[in-house]
């Protein structure tokens, strides 16, 4: 089981001044850590003076590359077995990191899944509530919360993953599902978030798209066919409808129907060999470790 003696704490920031020294105090008052690590991701205000002040080893990034950069930067220099993310705006509970970390081992992952009551406004709720359900259905499992930035794990797992994490939004999404579609065992864990201090970098308008696209890219990697089957049977089933109701209004099948009815079984075969090489791709990477 893991233990906090050898957990890296890591704490991506950019422009957190007013918060992240009092997070990085209340971390190091609430468990032995190994080290916590704050990443400044080229803040413009006092980010990396008052983490080093509360006692944080900082890395500082000479400009902005964004949440997912910083977290890469983190895991590659973290020196514990196991890795603690947690933004650094206040929103989680230091107390609650001893209870991610504690059920490392028996699980892979373990993520601090917010209440809905404590997710900022309506809209992003139900923004969330969306990227959820479109989750589940992928990974095939229940999901509560994914884009929830607090989470664990063994740094080796991570590093697995390293090269799939994208510069910006959204690490936690390609984190959960990567662990997800790989068999790893992964917890989601109720925890109670507060508001957070100082403003969201992230709009709904704009990074919406953007982590649709993410959930798209991390399915397609581990497992193509629950993207393309369901494109082939509505394009098959499109195909199938036309062609029929112009056979019996005109007694013939019209091209577009054709087209429609090859489309799909294109769009299938891609499919299957799409999922051989994904399964090909990531027996390869396994047995490199």
């Amino acid at each position: 089981m893991a233990d906090a003696s050898d957990t890296s704490v890591i704490v991506p920031a950019f422009n957190e001044g007013p918060a992240v020294g009092d997070v990085v105090a209340a971390l190091l008052a609430s468990a032995p850590w190994k080290e916590v690590i704050v990443v400044d991701d080229g803040s413009q205000d006092e980010t990396g003076a008052q983490a080093a002040a509360a006692g944080a080893r900082v890395i500082r990034h000479p400009y902005n590359k964004g949440n997912g950069a910083s977290v890469k930067t983190g895991i590659r220099s973290a020196a514990g077995e196991w890795v603690l993310i947690i933004d650094a705006d206040g929103q989680h509970h230091p107390e609650d990191a001893l209870r991610l970390v504690g059920q490392l081992g028996e699980y892979d992952l373990v993520v601090g899944a917010r209440s809905a009551n404590t997710q900022a406004t309506a809209a992003r709720r139900i923004g969330n509530d969306m990227l959820n359900a479109l989750a589940g259905y992928l990974a095939e499992r229940t999901i509560p919360d994914l884009t929830s930035g607090f989470r664990a794990a063994r740094r080796e797992n991570l590093l697995e993953f390293l090269h799939l994490l994208p510069n910006g939004f959204s690490t936690p999404t390609t984190t959960t599902l990567s662990f997800l579609r790989a068999g790893y065992n992964v917890r989601f864990e109720p925890i109670e978030a507060r508001q957070r201090q100082g403003h969201s970098k992230i709009r709904l308008a704009r990074d919406g798209a953007k982590f649709f696209l993410i959930l798209l890219k991390v399915i397609t990697i581990f497992s193509p066919l629950k993207i393309f089957v369901p494109i082939s049977a509505g394009t098959c089933a499109l195909g199938v409808v036309y062609g029929l109701g112009n056979y019996a209004l005109h007694s013939r099948i019209p091209n577009g129907a054709v087209i429609l009815l090859m489309f799909s079984v294109m769009v299938f075969l891609v499919g299957l060999v799409s999922e051989q090489i994904s399964t090909l791709r990531f027996q390869s990477s396994r047995a490199d470790k």
